[in-house]
């Protein structure tokens, strides 16, 4: 979307709650308009979010933005997944000051409150598998992390190829762009990493055989047992299998369990370095710390980043199975890997998700948002599915005869969700997936109020496509 004014929706919203989102006019308000006007002028055309969303931002708590025209969003992006406890949560927030007067830069000198971080960090992986996983801390990014993943499955078992699914994202560096599924987004870029080979991931609902649903006995999974089993195959024996458990920025797409248990089955028994990517699902995203709890696995890497340290300071880590240990030193570094006041934020983080009881909460506004999100199909036979786990949610719209992405019917939701106060993101093919990553510690009043905006938004785009 351009810079152009969106006209503000005359239809009331119920909003119960005394600090919901006001919206008091066209979008971008002035201010905003202005600053956004320069950011076209000054910064890279890869921009993306401020496209689609157009405002600048003045402040945020909570659950809320505020942007420079004094106009309040239900932030239901919440930082694209990395802000589990809303905007400036309070004790995250002072813990961050105050390791600030501390020490702030530490490459991987080890540090009290690193310690802490780690000790907390080992202790949210299943009993069994604490005592044997070691922790390394990459570059800032989940891209940086899913890299270090790679090369560590690379150097353990000394293989080159690596097994990947279609619709997966893991980032935008050159190797994460190479496992990434998105052609557009690769196409440009020559020289990517060779020997990736993309299978067919498990989505009942959009079969990727194109087998009706009924015939399905997790084809997919046999497919990938016998293409890594037959020595007439053609693919030889790769140094990893990396996937997304929720495919997020591919449409909000939960794995299949049947397949997730198959996968780790075969990639156990031929001795393949399974890396679970769980850079938007973790940190109790989906309802459990990590989303391959909830499908009873034990993977042999771990991706994390996003969420880590609950405020949006950048920090990324593996968590992977100590035989993978094989790396000389320095062989992955990164200037910034020591980020002393994110491990602070971080260690207060895990300490609200226990003392607060998080995980609960995510589990509980889950099944109160996709129970909500679920009346949406009763406006619409375009609302084709209603998924996720925990609070990483999708609504796919589509044609109800051909099948293919309504993306247009998308876009209009989102701008005539924002201009009703709420902010969230499209992901899937051709963006015709309405994403909702809210904070993990919202409340029902705000579950309600987002729910309501998005059947009001939903009956507007409708209206104006005749």
């Amino acid at each position: 979307m351009t810079l152009s004014t969106l006209s503000p929706s005359p239809v009331p919203v119920r909003t119960p709650h005394p600090t919901g989102p006001s919206v008091r006019g066209p979008l971008p308000g002035p201010r905003s308009a202005e600053l956004l006007e320069r950011q076209s002028r000054r910064e890279s055309n890869a921009r993306t979010y401020p496209r689609r969303l157009p405002f600048a931002v003045r402040r945020a708590r909570g659950s809320y933005l505020e942007d420079l025209d004094g106009n309040v969003f239900l932030d239901f992006l919440s930082g694209a997944g990395v802000l589990p406890l809303g905007h400036n949560p309070p004790e995250p927030l002072e813990a961050a000051h105050r390791q600030l007067d501390e020490f702030v830069h530490g490459l991987d000198f080890p540090t009290p409150v690193k310690d802490e971080f780690t000790g907390l960090t080992l202790g949210m992986l299943p009993e069994p598998m604490r005592s044997r996983t070691r922790i390394h801390f990459c570059g800032p990014t989940g891209a940086n992390a899913v890299e270090a993943a790679l090369k560590l499955c690379k150097t353990a078992t000394g293989r080159t190829d690596v097994v990947t699914f279609q619709g997966g994202f893991h980032g935008s560096s050159l190797a994460t762009l190479s496992v990434t599924g998105l052609v557009s987004q690769k196409a440009p870029v020559g020289g990517r990493m060779p020997d990736v080979h993309f299978f067919p991931y498990a989505h009942c609902h959009r079969c990727p055989l194109g087998l009706e649903r009924d015939s399905c006995s997790v084809n997919c999974a046999g497919f990938l047992e016998r293409s890594l089993t037959d020595a007439n195959g053609g693919l030889p024996l790769p140094a990893a299998v990396v996937l997304e458990l929720v495919q997020g920025e591919g449409g909000v797409i939960p794995a299949d369990p049947e397949f997730v248990r198959r996968l780790r089955a075969v990639t156990r028994e031929l001795d393949i370095p399974l890396i679970v990517d769980e850079v938007q699902s973790g940190c109790g995203r989906t309802g459990t710390w990590f989303a391959f709890e909830q499908y009873g696995i034990e993977p042999d890497v771990v991706v994390a980043s996003k969420a880590l340290s609950g405020l949006g300071l950048p920090a990324a880590v593996i968590l992977y199975d100590e035989r993978l240990d094989v790396w000389q030193p320095g062989a992955h570094s990164g200037t910034f890997r020591g980020n002393q006041a994110a491990f602070a934020a971080g260690v207060a983080t895990m300490k609200v998700f226990d003392r607060d009881d998080v995980l609960a909460n995510v589990r509980a506004r889950s099944v109160q948002l996709i129970g909500r999100l679920k009346e949406l199909r009763a406006l619409t036979p375009q609302v084709s599915d209603v998924r996720g786990l925990g609070l990483m949610l999708g609504v796919e719209l589509a044609d109800p005869v051909t099948g293919r992405p309504s993306s247009g019917l998308a876009l209009r939701v989102q701008r005539e969700a924002l201009l009703l106060g709420l902010v969230i993101e499209l992901g899937g093919r051709d963006d015709g997936v309405l994403r909702l990553l809210p904070p993990l510690n919202c409340t029902e009043a705000e579950v309600d109020i987002a729910a309501d905006i998005l059947r009001t938004a939903l009956s507007r785009a409708l209206s104006a496509a005749g």
